[in-house]
């Protein structure tokens, strides 16, 4: 009987020891507490907790990727969007994670929504669809500050996606479109522009010599009465033209 006990409290023994070896990986810590007041963090590797006294909470480590949900916001010019982003952060205090808040990853989530529908309501459409960029950088510099005290380090903040209404959509077809027709107009007048200063200089040219007027206008036949032409020629004297030209430079 004294046996079978014996073997009994070594079996218990061996169970309280067991079950107070606790494993953490390399990308995890575990935060300790004794008797309800934080002893510290440790890891990776095998540790023992003193079981009932003590007991650990795991945290991880790796960089989380947190899909911020779409979120309807009025911008600064009046215009409503629907706006979706991505999070990349990370625990860089595992202590501060598990004793400041009482869930960092949801705290998190919240931070992000909010920041998102805050910054993007405080920026015209213009900027939101042309300066991303820039529109990142403050999210992550806002929501690392917010999260910092928790022990969580922002990494990046990237915005995924901007919805327009389908009217706004039209109004933004239309208004580029007439900056396609507005610019084809310059275009199109400058090359009106510049081709009369060249007819300017080429009249002048030939209104000093008689030659040239000449042979330009026996070109002028020669391409008017080219093969299978349609066009009737009726030449003019030479003499006639040459009298048009003294009276314009009189």
């Amino acid at each position: 009987m004294v046996d079978l006990l014996l073997i009994g409290a070594v079996v218990v023994l061996l169970l309280f020891i067991l079950s107070g070896i606790k494993i953490v990986r390399e990308y995890e810590r575990g935060v300790i507490f004794r008797l309800g007041r934080l002893v510290g963090a440790r890891g990776p590797g095998i540790f023992f907790v003193i079981p009932i006294l003590e007991n650990m909470v795991i945290v991880d480590l790796r960089t989380v990727t947190y899909d911020v949900p779409s979120q309807d916001v009025v911008t600064k010019d009046n215009v409503t969007v629907r706006v979706n982003a991505v999070v990349y952060y990370r625990v860089v205090e595992p202590e501060k994670a598990v004793t400041e808040v009482m869930d960092y990853k949801f705290a998190t989530a919240q931070i992000a929504q909010t920041t998102l529908r805050s910054v993007i309501g405080q920026a015209e459409l213009d900027t939101v669809l042309s300066e991303r960029d820039k529109l990142n950088v403050e999210l992550q510099q806002i929501i690392d500050e917010a999260t910092n005290p928790w022990g969580i380090k922002v990494t990046a903040v990237e915005i995924k996606d901007v919805e327009l209404p389908d009217e706004m959509r039209r109004v933004m077809a239309m208004q580029a479109e007439a900056e396609r027709e507005r610019r084809a107009k310059i275009i199109r007048a400058d090359g009106e522009l510049q081709a009369a200063k060249k007819l300017k200089e080429a009249a002048e040219i030939m209104a000093e010599s008689k030659g040239a007027m000449a042979l330009r206008y026996l070109q002028t036949i020669n391409d008017a009465a080219a093969e299978d032409s349609t066009t009737i020629v009726l030449p003019i004297p030479i003499e006639l033209l040459s009298y048009f030209v003294r009276d314009e430079k009189k």
